[in-house]
């Protein structure tokens, strides 16, 4: 005998209709869009034979391609497995994370290539794109798979999908205005990436808050195996972070340099994590949120200045703050803003990404500003810091101040967008779940008998023994 689904689910969060209708349309209008502008850049067009000798090019081994494809695939691997496994702590949401996760993020993609497109590769009325189009717009995926992460298990799979088209489409303009206009520098996107993404994030779930949200308190939590998954998550985003921060930096020292000032970073917030995770339990014993999360925010905060020459021993006192003041985070600060602010953050994304964004930013408007030619040498500072063109007569000391102007800029574009994408998604026709019904993957999802049965009741044996 089937199981009886939730009380007023039909009423609530049909989607039969809903969510292919906005999915296929959505698909069509990619492929119109692609059809019209998208077209593949010189080095991965079949001109490229031509465009070897134009540009006295011997070797197909100089194609871009073989220089950023396994930086691609870290990344790629990051944005589905990564953000989509380390969401996957909560006991009876397992599907919703990983899944919605993949839709938003496959979604993202494609409006991704097109927005950051218009702006940067477009040419005799063309999107150019090539192997690094296709990092920036993982890039670009990842700043609304952080902003998931503030309102996972709230909101419907059509609620997602809006969030991701106005997220996309903020976020190139944010962007743009940042790397072109600014001229700022941000390789692994510690402003334009984790500081939009999660105060956009943060600014949505506060605008939908939940009064009730108590009535489903039971199903916030996590069970031994849903933290095992989780911490997946964390291992492939730990692993391969050195290649989202050194992706897209020029070739050389600066791409080198990036991944070693997040490798370094990263190490030194696993030590200051465990050890602020055991001080600050009355028991002395570690909280798998914080190893899951916090070990992670060393790659936050060396985003900007990755390719900068903060040096190893800085990127390991940047990694040595930020893992603390994530562990503090989520023992205090997390509490006051959900009983204080009324944000409901799910994921705690302010403690992973938000704080350590703005200290990413901080720290590289600081390190820009104490370049010199001493430490970069001549050719080197403008090459690091792109001093050329109507830039060549750009100093240090006004470049940390452009720095400092993208945080700001970056969290003005998050506070605007995130509240008019909330009174948006605040609309009551989109199919979201009552409180009660929040962080349940049956709501969505067809969930086998045996998990209905006994695992998702694995907090409460009594439930999984009665018949």
């Amino acid at each position: 005998m089937e199981r009886p689904r939730h009380q007023g689910m039909a009423k609530n969060t049909y989607m039969r209709w809903r969510l292919p209708l906005v999915c296929l349309l959505w698909e069509v209008a990619m492929i119109v869009l692609f059809g019209v502008f998208v077209r593949f850049g010189p080095e991965a067009d079949a001109h490229w034979e031509e465009e070897k000798q134009k540009k006295n090019i011997t070797s197909d081994i100089e194609n871009d391609f073989y220089f950023r494809y396994p930086s691609f695939q870290d990344v790629h691997v990051m944005i589905f497995v990564g953000f989509g496994f380390l969401m996957m702590f909560l006991k009876r949401y397992g599907f919703g994370a990983v899944g919605f996760n993949f839709l938003l993020a496959a979604f993202g993609i494609q409006w991704a290539l097109l927005m950051q497109g218009w702006f940067h590769s477009f040419e005799n009325g063309k999107i150019l794109i090539g192997v690094e189009n296709l990092i920036n717009a993982d890039f670009c995926v990842g700043s609304v798979c952080i902003a998931f992460g503030a309102i996972l298990g709230k909101t419907s799979p059509i609620q997602l999908l809006i969030m991701t088209l106005f997220q996309v489409t903020l976020f190139a303009v944010n962007e743009y205005i940042l790397l072109n206009l600014l001229h700022v520098k941000d390789a692994g996107g510690s402003m334009t990436i984790h500081t939009f993404g999660a105060y956009f994030g943060l600014t949505v779930t506060c605008i939908l808050y939940r009064p009730n949200l108590e009535q489903s308190k039971d199903k916030q939590g996590s069970v031994y195996h849903s933290d095992l998954f989780a911490m997946i998550g964390t291992l492939y985003l730990w692993m391969y972070w050195p290649s989202f921060n050194s992706a897209v930096s020029e070739h050389g020292d600066a791409q080198h340099r990036a991944a070693i000032n997040t490798y370094c970073s990263l190490a030194a917030c696993v030590l200051t994590t465990m050890a602020f995770s055991s001080m600050l339990q009355k028991k002395g014993k570690l909280d798998m949120v914080h190893i899951q999360n916090a070990t992670l925010a060393g790659g936050v905060a060396v985003g900007t200045s990755a390719e900068m020459m903060l040096t190893p021993y800085g990127a390991l006192i940047v990694g040595f703050i930020s893992g603390i003041v994530s562990t503090v985070g989520y023992v205090y600060l997390t509490p006051f803003l959900e009983s204080r602010l009324h944000i409901q953050d799910t994921c705690g994304i302010h403690n992973l990404h938000a704080m350590p964004g703005l200290i990413g930013g901080i720290v590289g408007a600081i390190t820009a500003a104490a370049a010199t030619e001493d430490v970069y040498g001549k050719e080197g500072l403008i090459k690091a810091f792109d001093f050329t063109g109507p830039y060549q007569t750009r100093t240090p000391s006004v470049q940390g101040g452009f720095q400092a102007a993208g945080i700001v800029v970056s969290l003005l574009m998050a506070f605007a967008g995130g509240a008019l994408v909330g009174a948006i998604l605040k609309l009551p026709i989109w199919g979201d779940a009552s409180d009660e019904n929040c962080f349940e993957d049956d709501i969505y999802w067809e969930v086998p008998e045996d998990e209905e049965g006994d695992v998702y009741h694995m907090h409460n044996p009594d439930k999984a023994a009665s018949p």
